[in-house]
């Protein structure tokens, strides 16, 4: 495990390596960022801002999703896989927030994870980057894997565990900027199978590099 000095660099480094770190999911309102996220899953971030130009200008408001047939949905979501469930789950989301929220994303985690096809890392998400809430952790694949790397935690797989885990050591104000730099680092030098380590901006104070 790295000491809290060594945690303290290790978020330094990350923000000046990637000072424009933030989620590469394109959007303009709240909810679309929230069907974003959810066709986000098993597919790429690239795949999903292909398919949701023509979905937003189909559907322009909440309430036409909210209206909307999910055959619909699913003609123009079919190529980010799982469609038929995203689509459902787009459409009652939708629903719930006209019904429920008086269409505003809500700003709790209780609220968010209520929603149909929102689990913990969404509400992250939305918590982070829509309301700046401190503290918002997003545990990604990425994530899993360089906090484990790095030493972050201590042998954890379970997404809710390592959340928890850097809720604890992570500085509450830059744990959201932190996660996106974690995301583009994963992409760009710590690769799952091959990691270029001697490119890695934080080699120096990696348990995988040093052990």
């Amino acid at each position: 495990m790295r000491t809290p000095e060594q945690v303290k660099e290790i978020v330094r480094l990350l923000l000046a390596e990637y000072p424009e770190a933030a989620c590469s999911l394109d959007y303009e309102k709240p909810y679309e960022l929230l069907f974003s996220v959810r066709l986000a899953a098993q597919c790429t971030d690239a795949r999903v801002n292909m398919v949701t130009p023509a979905l937003f200008e189909r559907f322009p408001t909440l309430e036409s999703i909210a209206g909307a047939q999910v055959e619909e949905i699913e003609h123009y979501i079919h190529s980010t896989g799982f469609f038929r469930a995203k689509a459902r789950d787009i459409v009652a989301c939708a629903q719930l927030l006209l019904e429920k929220h008086g269409g505003r994303v809500p700003d709790t985690m209780e609220e968010l994870i209520a929603l149909p096809g929102v689990g913990r890392k969404t509400a992250n998400l939305i918590l982070g980057d829509v309301y700046h809430v401190p503290g918002a952790t997003v545990v990604d694949t990425h994530c899993i894997r360089l906090s484990n790397r790095i030493g972050l935690v201590d042998d954890l797989k379970d997404p809710v565990k390592i959340e928890m885990a850097l809720r604890k050591i992570l500085p509450p104000e830059s744990s959201s900027d932190f996660c996106h730099c974690i995301v583009l680092h994963g992409r760009a030098v710590c690769d799952a199978r091959k990691p270029r380590c001697e490119d890695c901006c934080l080699k120096h104070l990696c348990q995988y590099f040093s052990g």
